[in-house]
């Protein structure tokens, strides 16, 4: 699904050398090859927050996103000195706080791939 960029919510840092070489890569093959993952409720991100920061250097307006309902995913914290819960992402994420980089950690079952050139992304639907 395309959802408008200014819809997502990010809970966690990124690493700026990380999100360089995605913007490089991205650059390269001309769009978007993996969805974000978000929670369809809210549009708070669960992966892709490098991606996200891309789109925003690229100036896109809408990026694939595969939604889900965040009940349904496992979510734990990598940082034993972090404690976290579904409630306490959701509420980072649309306070504009976020975690430290790898903070939380998400279990999909289904990612999907896209193909979608950055022209399609850059356009008003």
């Amino acid at each position: 699904t395309l959802v408008p960029l200014e819809w997502l919510k990010p809970h966690e840092e990124i690493k700026e050398k990380a999100r360089d070489k995605l913007l490089q890569m991205t650059k390269k093959w001309g769009g978007f090859t993996k969805p974000l993952i978000v929670d369809k409720s809210t549009g708070s991100l669960l992966d892709g927050h490098h991606r996200f920061e891309v789109a925003k250097i690229l100036g896109l307006k809408y990026l694939p996103c595969e939604l889900y309902d965040y009940d349904d995913v496992p979510t734990w914290s990598l940082r034993p000195e972090i404690k976290i819960s579904k409630e306490e992402v959701i509420k980072q994420s649309l306070n504009g706080d976020t975690y430290p980089y790898k903070t939380v950690k998400h279990q999909f079952y289904s990612l999907s791939k896209c193909s979608i050139e950055l022209g399609e992304l850059k356009e008003d639907l």
